[in-house]
């Protein structure tokens, strides 16, 4: 991975201004020119006021301010010495202060800016200065492979049945069979007992049919995230978004994992991956849709199923993903058949999975570093490293 340049703050010191040697009558001795503390100290300490500015930036999560913080450092370009050789480079770097250590931090307050166009900014910036050398490395896939895919055609690529690359309903498969299968012996082992909880079990569905109604299912949810095994599919699923949209070079605003903070952000249901196309925005506000846009919108959107389906062999989640690229196929003009849209879905499932596939180190990077809880900043540069480490 390219490093950043080396920290902007360069002191220069300067020997005597006639000689960098002092005659003595015993000879020719060598004499350290003399520099005051307080110039030694003036650099130091504006940098490290100014990075306590960046530090602010960041807790306040302000992606503006701090993104015009480094791009300022990365503005002021180093003091070059003159060709006099009586000069002394010196340059402060402090080790908690410097560009490659501190600048992936500000993908962390992405989460908080309302402007996709200024995070597409920050990603662009990073990129610049050698931080994100993979984003958007693949995003020319989409002209890449047959456009036509047949269910016979999916399997032979992916080597897994059309079946397994699509969402399963509730309590058909999985680990929803298994929780579908305790609640049901529970029920039953209570009734033998001379329990009868009906009248509480009718409450639960009351709550049930208002938690989808009015919660988008956000409550149900939230109960899920204690299943162990769910969870594990979860961050699976939100980890092939998060890394084929940076790959096919989309800027992530942010991963959010709780549903009710999903809830509160205004994605309903459950977790999500929040990510920029500007091509495709762009497109959308002019009333047109090219297809290069709307494919590599749609091999985000599938990689979710993509991811689960190279885990564990077969995909759960997925379904409110569907339903989103069935909501753009309409607003196509024309829109999609049945028949296109559903071979425009094996082409994208099947494109996601094989990148994924490629790059399963990363996913696996990507995926500890959700469960480990780690901010967006980390994860990227998780990635990265794998990434890297892969070449």
């Amino acid at each position: 991975m390219a490093s950043a340049p080396p920290f902007p703050f360069p002191l220069l010191l300067r020997s005597s201004l006639h000689s960098p040697f002092a005659l003595s009558a015993a000879g020719l001795t060598i004499q350290r020119p003399s520099v005051s503390r307080r110039h030694l100290t003036l650099f130091p300490i504006r940098a490290l006021k100014e990075w306590r500015e960046y530090e602010e930036a960041l807790r306040d999560k302000d992606l503006a301010r701090a993104l015009r913080f480094l791009k300022s450092e990365a503005a002021m370009e180093p003091l070059r010495p003159p060709e006099d050789s009586s000069v002394v480079s010196v340059t402060y770097a402090p080790s908690n202060y410097s560009m490659p250590e501190r600048g992936w931090e500000v993908l962390d307050t992405c989460l908080n800016a309302d402007d996709m166009r200024l995070i597409g900014s920050a990603y662009a910036f990073l990129q610049d200065w050698g931080f994100l050398p993979n984003f958007g490395k693949f995003r020319n896939i989409v002209l890449e492979g047959p456009r036509e895919v047949t269910p016979t055609f999916l399997k032979e690529s992916t080597g897994l049945e059309a079946s397994k690359l699509a969402p399963k309903k509730w309590g058909l498969s999985g680990s929803s069979r298994l929780l579908l299968v305790g609640f049901l012996g529970g029920f039953s082992l209570l009734l033998s007992n001379g329990i009868d909880i009906r009248p509480n079990l009718a409450a639960i569905l009351v709550l049930g049919m208002l938690d989808a109604v009015f919660l988008g299912g956000s409550g149900f949810a939230q109960v899920q995230c204690f299943w162990p095994p769910y969870k594990r599919r979860v961050l699976v699923h939100e980890a092939g978004h998060l890394l084929t949209a940076y790959l096919m070079g989309c800027p992530i605003r942010g991963v959010i994992l709780d549903p009710i903070v999903a809830m509160h952000m205004g994605i309903q249901g459950q977790a999500g991956t929040q990510f920029w196309d500007e091509k495709l925005d762009n497109e959308l506000a002019e009333g047109r849709l090219s297809s290069t846009a709307f494919d590599r919108y749609c091999m985000v959107l599938f990689a979710g199923i993509a991811a689960e389906a190279l885990v564990y062999g077969e995909a759960e989640g997925g379904e409110n993903d569907e339903n989103l690229f069935r909501s753009l196929c309409v607003l196509l003009r024309p829109p999609l058949s049945v028949s296109e849209m559903s071979n425009r879905a094996r082409w994208s499932v099947m494109q996601s999975y094989n990148l994924l596939k490629r790059h399963k180190k990363a996913h696996k990077a990507a995926v500890q570093a959700l469960e480990n809880g780690q901010s967006l900043g980390v994860i990227i540069r998780r990635i990265e490293e794998s990434m890297s480490s892969s070449n």
